[in-house]
């Protein structure tokens, strides 16, 4: 794969994380033969993962296996009311779900990848990105209940404006 082959150019490396664009477990195959060479050819390299949590828990054993040793999962709401007002949509395998369902899916996806995770000894990240308006008033909440399934850090990430996305017009 790409990054395990520029993995090999840089030997001085000390952690190698896969994250997006994109989620990494929307292609678990090629996500896990990476981290399956990476740590073959590197077994003391750290490996991280950066992902949404809809796909992970299927993986979690093997990523155990392979030595993962964080995984950071980007949580921005554990109410599906609000969840639905950022993600308009969700993917699971050839399945689409919109709005309330949609919502409800990811988070109960999260929210069980993010116990397998603790109950294997991965540490877990997760990250919020507060969205103005939307889901700024519900940041405790989401702190409070990914510390209560034994999240390890919590990151609070101001939005970014970026032209031409949902979010465009929030300042």
């Amino acid at each position: 794969t790409y990054l395990h082959k520029m993995v090999k150019l840089m030997p001085n490396l000390s952690v190698v994380g896969i994250a997006g664009p994109g989620d990494p477990f929307a292609n678990p195959r090629e996500t896990m033969e990476t981290l399956r060479r990476v740590r073959a050819d590197f077994p003391s390299m750290l490996l991280c993962v950066a992902s949404n949590g809809l796909n992970v828990a299927p993986y979690v054993e093997e990523m155990v296996k392979l030595n993962v040793t964080h995984l950071t999962m980007t949580i921005n709401a554990v109410d599906p009311d609000i969840s639905q007002a950022i993600y308009s949509w969700v993917r699971d395998g050839k399945k689409i779900y919109r709005g309330r369902a949609a919502a409800e899916v990811l988070l109960s996806r999260q929210m069980e990848s993010l116990r397998l995770c603790r109950q294997k000894g991965l540490t877990a990240k997760i990250n919020s990105i507060l969205i103005p308006g939307v889901n700024d008033h519900h940041i405790a909440d989401v702190a409070r209940v990914v510390a209560e399934q034994g999240a390890d850090l919590f990151n609070c990430i101001g939005m970014c404006h970026v032209p031409n996305t949902p979010f465009a017009e929030i300042i």
